[in-house]
């Protein structure tokens, strides 16, 4: 007797593993991304906004590889980034407040992976959950 379904069955399984592919890892990817982003924000020095407000997220996928980048487009950023602290609490030269004020920390995109590197498997659920 023959079985009845299995080209139903196949074509079902290729769908689910083109969503897992396509959909669910770039929406993986981004919500790891914008989420360590998102705690880096929270330390990154603010003199005028252009810093904070020059980040990316960028998600290439191709030949079953998917690559997430995230970081900022200011000229300055990576200085800023690998910067000390030395000059915490200190003047800015411009009167903009201090340096390093008010939350801002040396390293902050490192240290907001850092902090959400715990809380990354259960990102990563969320985004494969089967719905």
């Amino acid at each position: 007797m023959p079985v009845r379904g299995i080209d139903q069955v196949k074509r079902n399984i290729k769908r689910a593993f083109e969503d897992i592919e396509r959909t669910k890892t770039n929406t993986a990817v981004y919500a790891v991304l914008s989420q360590g982003g998102a705690m880096a924000a929270t330390m990154i020095p603010v003199d005028t906004s252009t810093l904070i407000n020059s980040h990316f997220v960028d998600i290439q996928a191709s030949a079953g590889k998917t690559v997430g980048v995230t970081g900022y487009t200011a000229g300055y950023a990576s200085a800023v980034h690998e910067a000390s602290g030395v000059l915490a609490g200190q003047p800015r030269m411009n009167g903009n407040g201090q340096y390093w004020d008010p939350s801002g920390e040396p390293k902050f995109l490192t240290k907001g992976f850092e902090q959400i590197q715990a809380s990354i498997p259960a990102i990563l659920k969320a985004a494969y959950r089967v719905r």
